[in-house]
């Protein structure tokens, strides 16, 4: 029923600029850093030991197996690794990749249901959303369920509004499956088919006829999705209950990962608890700038409702059910509601060439732009200047020695180029300076801040002065440690355990260390210790990562010691699970 005109040399050139600009802003910094809590080391080291042990089955956190999180991510870290060889670069891959596929699927639905132009609006449209450069210019798992998410709708969008196209729609069920064994939450992309009943029902315009006897062709959407499940959970089943005759660890793998981490986190959340209007403000403030547009779409949208328009329909219906299952549960993130991104940019794209030129959608831009640049200047200043309590509590927690005015000089940069942006551009061309605005912000931030922050983030400075105190023979254990401890040690080290309690990770490396006394050490945080090491024996390695860090050898235990029960791990909010 749509049909797209051929593209003019305007038109691609049109498109790779798009694509250079997502690269650019999207991809800056990659290669700058190492890791950084809470999650990206913690993935980095299973996907590290995937490479290193052949074992990509069964992710292992240390010694342990870790089972909060199917191992989509970490495979593909693990993979990327193999192709650039470089951790540096390759843990932030797949973040790059999923995104820039996100942009791609966009683009290409608002071209094929309006026209090139509205499919160039849908994927810039993606790019200036705060929340979602955020979260893909790190490696976390949520850029890659959005991917997974929105190629699952596109397949779906694509029969339903496009088709029939059977292929399409199987390919969208599968991605959902791919979604799944990325997060669990991939199933979510089937909600589109309650709109498309609703539509299909009252003869919405847009829906194409599907022929007689279709219902089989549906049905088979149920195998394509457990196909996709399948391809991890079979040989995972598999390898699990052979295993665990020997080591139970591994049922206990596949109880957690199948039951806890899913059906039980959703309905008896343990943390994470808020109300049910908490994605409220997550859709007008962590999705800005793109939120401006809401006074202009939300009419449109209603008057392409009244008047059955199919292509408003599914997208908009699909956002609002994802909304309400979140809402649901008691367990609330920011985060999971991010998959909603690319259909609302999709619906709003082809209102863009009307709303733009605008005079309060150009005014709420350039205001936009104006007190973020004039929020960052002054609190660059004020930092500067007064050095206030705040300033020097960051420099304490992140170990700075001069390195936290290097921080507000990247606050004031940011803030007078934006500034200068919006003098330049005015109220006439304000939507240059939000592209600009938001454009300085991710490349300041990604060449500057990802080298500035990254030996107090990613313990890169911490591990290199541990692995300056240990000789050619030395060996070393850790206790009471986070992700990026081990990560970056680049040596071979001991854990007892992660999720094990402190005192017990104590005592078992005492022992460990009393059978060879002479060349074993123990790195372990301060509140792991109480008063069972001398510190005067022992050496100091000073505040990183909101902790004070010890290394020592055996002659700085005190004998028959242990730390007592309080003095047990607490949440740490630096390895919170997602």
């Amino acid at each position: 029923m749509y049909s797209s005109t051929p593209a003019t040399s305007n038109d691609r050139r049109t498109f790779w600029l798009m694509l250079l600009f997502a690269i650019v802003v999207i991809g800056a910094g990659i290669g700058l850093r190492d890791p950084w809590p809470s999650d990206e080391p913690r993935f980095t080291l299973v996907a590290k030991h995937m490479v290193e042990s052949g074992d990509w089955l069964f992710p292992h956190r240390g010694s342990e197996l870790y089972s909060d999180k199917p191992p989509m991510l970490m495979w593909l870290e693990a993979a990327s690794y193999l192709v650039v060889r470089s951790w540096r670069v390759a843990f932030l891959l797949p973040s790059l990749l999923a995104a820039l596929g996100s942009m791609l699927l966009i683009y290409d639905l608002g071209r094929r249901l309006w026209n090139r132009r509205v499919g160039m609006y849908a994927g810039m449209a993606l790019l200036m959303c705060f929340q979602l450069v955020y979260q893909v210019k790190r490696a976390q798992i949520d850029p890659l369920v959005v991917f997974f998410i929105t190629a699952a709708n596109y397949g779906l969008l694509r029969h339903m509004l496009l088709g029939p196209n059977w292929r399409m729609y199987w390919f969208g069920c599968f991605c959902a499956g791919l979604g799944v064994i990325t997060k669990g939450v991939g199933v979510i992309a089937l909600l589109m088919l309650i709109p498309y009943a609703v539509a299909a029902r009252w003869r919405w315009s847009g829906i194409p006829a599907m022929g007689p006897g279709a219902w089989w062709r549906w049905m088979l959407g149920l195998p394509a999705v457990l196909i996709a499940i399948a391809l991890w959970l079979v040989p995972m089943l598999v390898t699990a209950y052979t295993r665990g005759e020997a080591n139970p660890e591994y049922l206990a793998y596949v109880n957690d990962i199948l039951f806890r981490q899913t059906a039980g986190r959703y309905a008896h959340a343990w943390h994470h608890v808020h109300s049910p209007v908490y994605y409220i403000p997550i859709l007008l403030l962590s999705w800005l700038p793109l939120s401006l547009t809401y006074p202009g779409t939300w009419p449109r949208w209603w008057r392409a409702l009244k008047a059955k328009d199919a292509r408003i329909l599914l997208p908009l219906g699909w956002i609002v059910l994802m909304l309400v299952f979140f809402s649901a549960s008691p367990g609330k993130r920011d985060v999971y509601i991010l998959p909603a991104v690319p259909m609302l940019a999709l619906i709003t794209a082809p209102y863009l060439d009307e709303l733009l030129p605008t005079r309060w959608l150009r005014t709420l831009g350039l205001a936009f732009i104006g007190l973020l640049g004039a929020a960052m200047l002054l609190l660059g200043t004020y930092a500067l200047a007064a050095h206030p309590k705040f300033a020097v509590t960051l420099a304490t927690s992140r170990g700075f020695d001069e390195g936290e005015n290097s921080l507000w000089w990247m606050c004031i940069t940011i803030g007078a180029l934006q500034l200068l942006l919006a003098a330049i551009f005015r109220l006439k061309r304000a939507v240059w300076a939000v592209v600009g605005g938001v454009a300085v912000l991710w490349l300041v931030w990604g060449f500057w801040a990802s080298p500035l922050l990254n030996d107090s983030s990613s313990s890169a400075g911490l591990m290199r002065d541990v692995r300056s105190k240990l000789g050619p023979q030395d060996e070393i254990g850790l206790v009471d440690w986070t992700e990026q401890n081990l990560l970056m040690l680049e040596r071979p080290g001991v854990d007892f355990g992660f999720k094990q309690p402190t005192r017990k990770q104590y005592s078992a490396g005492v022992q460990w260390q009393a059978q060879a006394p002479a060349t074993r050490w123990l790195f372990a945080q301060d509140a792991a210790l109480g008063d069972c090491v001398q510190r005067d024996k022992a050496i100091d390695l000073g505040h990183a990562n909101r902790r004070q860090w010890w290394l020592f050898k055996a002659d700085a235990v005190v004998p028959g010691c242990e730390p007592s029960k309080d003095d047990n791990l607490q949440v740490d909010p630096d390895n919170a699970e997602q």
